[in-house]
């Protein structure tokens, strides 16, 4: 799916999912204000100029949410010869970039960047996602009907689905090890695994101030950016460089408004369909639930 489709797609599918969640509200644009994210939410600063590539991060966040072992060891650096993406058994995932004029690569940690305004929330109409004081985006998949709107939705490309269950399919992602580590005011374990200081973990306000601060102090190391910070509206995983970001793998034309800002003016004028076909869609999902635990409980009084 190009770039033009895929904001088309997005724009529909936001305006529906987020009409649900404004019905009984005002119909004015005003309706879907900007939330920005709590203001002492945590999160990390990575530091790409540190990164040595040695999957530390991988091994960690595989042990911390009990994932799967990987087809290749974590010291194995070959996988570092080809561009992966997030899975439902890699929740984050380190690639090497070469990056012309430089006598050595960068190396990029990817996983959710943990929006302050999360286009995956914004755009699910079951409200599977939610946004907590602490700065992670947890799903619910006990709640999920599996439309995948948000995977579509998300600018990073960072929701990924578990096609190998075929009975219980559900969305996979980094939880900022919420439920173990985060709301206990303790780092995530990616950060912990470190041996580089690579990843700084605490609030957002003071992670912008080091940011800013080692960019003023050192301008012939970094680039005078803070990806992050203002991009879809600020994420709570924030980068610094030496390289300028689009050469490391990241998106340089998201902009900075939050994905809910190209819907507003157009929830106005959003078809009556749009409203409709999720409440459908949910309701159909509740009854194909309901008949398989009737069935279920049927077999199991034979």
């Amino acid at each position: 799916m190009n770039e033009l489709s895929r904001r088309k797609f997005l724009k529909g599918g936001l305006a529906g999912g987020a009409m649900v969640s404004l019905l009984g509200k005002s119909s004015k644009s005003e309706a879907a204000p900007s939330f920005g994210g709590y203001p002492d939410s945590m999160g990390v600063l990575v530091d790409l100029t540190r990164c040595v590539g040695c999957r530390s991060c991988e091994a960690a966040c595989n042990k911390e949410q009990g994932l799967p072992a990987p087809d290749l060891p974590f010291d194995d650096m070959s996988v570092l010869e080809e561009k992966r993406r997030t899975s439902e058994g890699a929740y984050t995932v380190v690639n090497k970039y070469e990056i012309p004029g430089k006598d050595h690569p960068l190396y990029r940690k990817m996983q959710c960047n943990h929006c302050n305004e999360p286009a995956c929330l914004t755009s699910c109409f079951v409200n599977a996602y939610r946004k907590t004081p602490e700065g992670a985006v947890m799903y619910d998949p006990t709640v999920c009907v599996g439309c995948r709107t948000c995977m579509i939705a998300c600018p990073f490309y960072v929701p990924a689905y578990s096609y190998s269950s075929v009975l219980n399919p559900v969305i996979k992602k980094c939880i900022f090890c919420y439920e173990t580590r985060l709301k206990f005011g303790r780092p995530p374990a990616c950060v912990e695994a470190c041996p580089k200081e690579v990843l700084t973990f605490g609030k957002r306000t003071n992670l912008l101030k080091i940011a800013h601060d080692r960019i003023r102090n050192y301008p012939d190391k970094y680039v005078d950016q803070v990806y992050g910070e203002k991009e879809v509206g600020g994420t709570a995983w924030m980068y610094l460089s030496s390289a300028p970001f689009e050469e490391v793998g990241f998106d340089t034309h998201l902009g900075n408004d939050p994905i809910i800002n190209y819907v507003k003016e157009f929830l106005t004028v959003v078809p009556m369909v749009l409203t409709i076909w999720p409440a459908l869609f949910a309701g159909f999902h509740l009854l194909a639930t309901r008949k398989d635990v009737q069935n279920k409980e049927n077999s199991a009084g034979k």
